[in-house]
């Protein structure tokens, strides 16, 4: 089947937040110079922009409207296709195991927000880590957060500056202790990874200059996307564009990357056996030997994980290998700019398991 790939920024937040300030012209606006096709927007506690009619299709980019929920410091849940916002009734330190059962009671999808989030003591941004791993029932989470990234490069005043003036070449991709902990949990169920870009447009004051971290046009050129993979063409006006984004976040039909030193679109990832094909979200039933095969857009360093481990690596734009073991596999791949390997996709797994024929045999 032809998969049609598409490329958006999740969690962000507008003038509708209480420390947003960016309009929603200026945010499509932005996402249109930079080529993204979907925007899901992750104001706190409300769905103002969908109910003053904003969410849908804005020229060719497509506007879904979120609600970031925080219960208290810690615990920050992103909640996408639900019916109102929950924000007023579960902010501020309720149960997230009770938050997560409601949105699935609304009919919505949920995922972790900035799951290791540090803060940085130079601008004076405190810890909002999840803490609250015994949970069950969500979606999945994020991987990788530009915000908890850049902010981690931030050590002084030199690196300050640098990371404000060359934000890309500051990030260095996921925290191993998230992919870590993605890794064992996808041992147990399925947990679809995002890609956050949790952008406010902050003025933030520095040897007394105030400096915009960061103007959307700005920062949608280097911060992380989310790529999906849908059967259906992402055509401006079509009415079945949201749900096809959410019911592809939802299976973790797609992949993240930071494209600003070479766009990721194209990317591949498939566990195949003649006319079976698996590809990124999905089951494969191993009844014999299958080929996997990753190809990408540019050259580079290709890794292949199984169940949380290295497995395969090679440098180049295509990898190809016999699988006979069933395991969780995904990929990452990097890229090798300015004379260091920059981290720049990082797919969602494909889950290989025994068929009946492997079964028999053993």
């Amino acid at each position: 089947m032809k998969l049609y790939d598409y490329s958006g920024i999740i969690h962000f937040h507008s003038e509708y937040s209480f420390d947003g300030r960016a309009s929603i012209p200026e945010i499509i606006g932005a996402a249109r110079e930079s080529g993204i096709d979907f925007l899901i927007l992750t104001d706190h506690d409300n769905l103002e922009a969908r109910e003053k009619g904003e969410e849908g299709w804005h020229g060719n980019v497509l506007l879904l409207s979120g609600e970031e929920v925080c219960l208290g410091q810690f615990n920050h849940y992103l909640v996408f296709g639900h019916d109102r916002p929950l924000g007023p009734a579960f902010a501020g330190g309720s149960s997230p195991q009770a938050l997560i059962d409601k949105v699935r009671e609304q009919g919505g999808i949920g995922f972790i927000a900035h799951p290791d989030h540090e803060g940085t003591e130079m601008f004076h941004v405190k810890q909002y880590a999840w803490t609250e791993w015994g949970v069950g029932g969500y979606t999945g989470m994020s991987i990788w957060d530009f915000m908890t990234d850049w902010q981690s490069s931030l050590k002084g005043y030199a690196s300050g500056f640098f990371g404000y003036f060359f934000p890309a070449y500051a990030l260095r991709g996921p925290r191993q202790v998230t992919l870590k902990r993605w890794d064992e949990l996808a041992k147990t169920r399925k947990i679809a990874g995002i890609g956050e870009c949790d952008n406010h447009d902050t003025p933030k004051k520095l040897f007394g200059v105030t400096l915009r971290v960061f103007p959307f046009r700005r920062a949608f050129r280097f911060v992380v996307r989310t790529h999906v993979l849908l059967a259906e063409e992402l055509t401006p006006g079509n009415k079945t564009g949201i749900s096809n984004i959410l019911d592809a976040l939802r299976r973790g039909a797609g992949y993240v990357a930071m494209e600003y030193f070479a766009s990721a679109r194209g990317f591949s990832f498939t566990i195949s056996s003649g006319p079976r094909e698996a590809t990124m979200g999905e089951d494969f039933l191993l009844d014999g030997p299958a080929d996997l095969r990753v190809t990408t857009p540019a050259e580079g360093m290709i890794r292949i994980i199984k169940d949380g481990m290295v497995f395969l690596q090679k440098k180049g734009a295509e990898l190809e290998h016999r699988v006979v073991e069933e395991g969780v596999y995904r990929v990452e791949v990097s890229l090798k700019r300015s004379g260091r390997n920059r981290p720049w996709i990082y797919s969602n797994p494909i889950y290989v398991k025994e068929g009946e024929r492997l079964k028999t045999k053993c």
